[in-house]
Formats: structure tokens, sequence, C-alpha cells
């Protein structure tokens, strides 16, 4: 009896039901609320939060040292975007959209990397919603009609194929070349540059030469600049603050209707991609959680985030450019969810989303190889 008094207890007292969220007003401090109140044990998440801060990302604040050190290997890399000195470590923990926890400066805008691309990837399901691709299994050549889909390989390359990092396209785009991205331990240039292409779909690899090509066709497709689409469909309506900002490269400009349009970067391995705080990443986060639904405007069909973490053939890790705690990936970890799915990006960006807990993790600047440790951390706090 006492433990059902203790059960019925907490579910009146907890200001949310699954499914059911808070969503900060823009400029609202975001309401916080003990994790107690939501049957989480405080002290395992504070250890959660005190691992994040003891394992801070090891290289220089100067992201231009760190980023021409991470990326020494491949031939012709130099920066072609801007680039910011970051902060230190800082994270939020949401439960049902309450900020349950928080840790370093929130409100900073930091370069976020590849946590860019899922960004990415949800403009190119605005796109979809609005019927301007009509179906992702399309040949990209069927709507970006110049050179850069020629040929019997690339012009066989679908939108899933971008989406999902299987395309194998083979080209250059704005004056970096698809095989010198990430090239491989074995062999040199010349072996790279010959290398046997992959049917489209069947081989997946990391590359953001080819995650540019994504967001340089959806220019095409939306012709408007990428950060206004997601300014107007997504960041304003959920409230997002007036200083994130999303860039591409000094010589990725492009005339799209007589209008000079920037085509933006997936990532910001050559400098450039989605600069945000971790406030506005949570708020990102949690229309996901919440299946594109903020408040009582649904932003994006909920059937999109069925799509982006529908595992890749050729990469059960991998979703639509978001990766996925998959039981047959390599990268599975059976402390955490099945269900889980999240967006990462180098110097250790995370946007974590739990559905089946209803909770948003966002982590900023944690140290390369330590994401295991922090998610097993956060597996003993919920259980």
């Amino acid at each position: 009896m006492r433990f059902l008094f203790l059960f019925f207890s907490l579910l009146l007292l907890a200001p949310s039901l699954q499914g059911q969220y808070y969503f900060p007003d823009r400029g609202a401090e975001w309401e916080t609320q003990p994790a107690e109140r939501f049957g989480l044990d405080a002290e395992k998440i504070q250890d959660v939060v005190a691992f994040a801060l003891a394992n801070e990302y090891s290289e220089s604040r100067d992201l231009r040292v760190a980023i021409l050190k991470g990326f020494a290997r491949e031939p012709y890399h130099k920066l072609l975007g801007p680039t910011k000195k970051r902060g230190g470590p800082a994270g939020m923990i949401l439960k049902n959209g309450y900020r349950i926890a928080s840790w370093g400066d929130t409100k900073r805008v930091d370069m976020t990397f590849s946590v860019t691309k899922s960004y990415l990837s949800t403009v190119a399901g605005l796109a979809l919603a609005q019927g301007l691709i009509q179906n992702l299994n399309d040949p990209v050549k069927k709507y970006v009609w110049d050179t850069t889909f020629d040929g019997e390989h690339n012009s066989a390359i679908y939108w899933t194929h971008l989406l999902q990092q299987t395309s194998d396209w083979s080209g250059s785009l704005w004056d970096s070349y698809d095989w010198a991205d990430r090239p491989p331990r074995e062999g040199g240039v010349d072996d790279w540059k010959n290398r046997k292409l992959h049917a489209p779909g069947t081989h997946y690899k990391y590359n953001d030469v080819r995650v540019n090509v994504l967001a340089y066709s959806l220019l095409q497709v939306l012709r408007k600049p990428l950060p206004a689409v997601l300014k107007e469909h997504i960041m304003d309506p959920i409230g997002a603050s007036s200083t994130w900002r999303w860039f591409g490269y000094e010589n990725s400009w492009v005339n799209v209707d007589g209008q000079w349009m920037q085509s933006v970067s997936g990532g910001g391995h050559s400098g450039g991609g989605v600069f945000i705080s971790t406030e506005d990443h949570a708020r990102f986060g949690l229309l996901f959680l919440a299946q594109g639904k903020w408040k009582e405007q649904q932003l994006f069909p909920k059937n999109w985030v069925d799509k982006v973490v529908q595992p890749a053939a050729a990469n059960p890790n991998y979703g639509m450019m978001w990766w996925l705690n998959n039981p047959k990936g390599s990268n599975y970890i059976p402390e955490i969810s099945d269900k889980m799915y999240y967006a990462a990006g180098f110097g250790g960006n995370f946007i974590f989303v739990f559905p089946e807990e209803d909770m948003v993790v966002v982590t900023r600047w944690l140290e390369s190889g330590q994401r295991a440790a922090f998610l097993k951390k956060l597996a003993a706090a919920l259980n």
C-alpha cells in the first residue's frame, strides 16, 4: 500500500505526463523542476553533470588549431568558412521539456560541427513536406539538372543516398574533392582519386563534400538560403534565440534566380556550419522528441522522425543524418534504450533524444571517446 501511495503521489506531483511536454516561450527563463518530481535520482543526475565537467574536450579551445590538427591527413584541406574560439563544457538535461539539470554557459554561441547535419536533414524534410521533393527515392538529377549529377554513377544517386551518406558521389565542390575528405589510412592520392566507385546505397562513407552537395541541391530546390528556410519554418516557431547562425564557405556563393546566395556547409571541418547555443540545441531536440509538434503547431510531419531513424542498409548505426543506438550496430550501448537517437559533431557536441524516457540531453565539448561512458552514467541515473 505504501508503494502504491508513493507511486500515485509522484504522478500527481509530476508537472507533465508521458508524451506531454512543457515548451518554453521565446526569451523565457527555462523552467526548472527537481529530478525527484519525475522519480529520478537527483544525486545520479549530478554525477552525469560532474562527468561532463570533468571530461572536457582536450584539444585547444582555439578551434582553428583543433580543426587543422584534426583533419591534417586530408590533402588540400584548408579553412574556407568562419570559426570561433569555443567555450567550456556546457549542457542541459530535459525531462518532459523541463530542465532538471544544466552546466556551463548554456546561452553561449559556439560552433557545433556535424550536429549541423541533423539541421540540414530537417530542411530536406521540409522540402519533402512542401512537395518540392516528391519522393526521397527520386534521382536528385531530376531536380538538379546542372552538371552536379552528370555521369552514369552520379545520375543514379537518390535523395535517400545523400541523406544516409551512401551516395559515393564523385566530383569536386567548392574546391574540395570527394576522395580527399577523410581518406583511407592506406594508399596515396593516386589510389584515392582512382578508387572503384560503389553503387549508390551500397556503401556508407562519412564525407562532408557529399553532405555539402546535399546542401547545394536543397538550395536549388528551395531557391532560398537554407538558414532562412530553417529560421522561418523551425527556429522561429520553436522560440529559438536570435543568436544562432549558419555559414557556408567564402567560395560557396551561387546565383539563384538572379540573386547571390551562399550554399551553407553541413559541418565545420572546413569552417562554417551552424553556430548555436546549448539552449537553442535543446529546443531543437525537444521538437524532435515531440515528433515535430511545438505547442499546437505541427512544424514537420510526425512520420519524418520515423524516416530519419530508419537505419541505412549500409550502416545500421546511421539514419538520415542522425546516429542510432541500434543493437545491430557497432556503436550499440545496451544500457541505453535502442530507441535513442542523436546528432553528433566534432569536439564532443551532441543532442541525444530519448523517446521512451521523454528526455533530451545536450552536451558540448565532451572529450572524444567519452560518449559511451557519459551515456552509461546517464543510464544509471534513469534506472
